[in-house]
């Protein structure tokens, strides 16, 4: 049996690696071993943060929907009760939007919300 030697494939390993490791700090970027912790870290970073992402824009458009809200009078809660109630199917990455873009369609929701919460 011939003597397998292995050369090219760790090279080839070692290479990918320290491609996908470039912009770590020091040597994190420039030896095998500290990238690869460095990159399996990054990846549990990542894997974490796909999701916190989705908590992080639900709160912001809250935010904006809550500020536009109150200069009509209304709370955030108020309003989406209103909604609720009124039988408006809107989420809130929506409500923001429109919130943002066109305020007078905005205007609208919240007086349907309004009149909801009155009857």
């Amino acid at each position: 049996m011939s003597r397998v030697k292995r050369g090219v494939t760790a090279h080839a390993r070692h290479k990918k690696v320290l491609k996908l490791s470039r912009g770590f700090m020091g040597r994190a970027s420039k030896c095998f071993r500290p990238a690869i912790e460095r990159l399996e870290k990054s990846w549990q970073y990542s894997y974490r943060d796909r999701r916190v992402k989705k908590r992080n824009f639900r709160a912001l458009w809250i935010q904006r929907i809550n500020a536009f809200v109150r200069g009509s009078g209304m709370k955030y809660s108020t309003f989406i009760d209103g909604l609720k109630k009124s039988g408006v199917l809107v989420d809130r990455k929506m409500l923001a939007k429109l919130a943002f873009e066109q305020p007078d369609v905005f205007q609208n929701l919240v007086s349907v919300s309004k009149k909801s919460l009155s009857q």
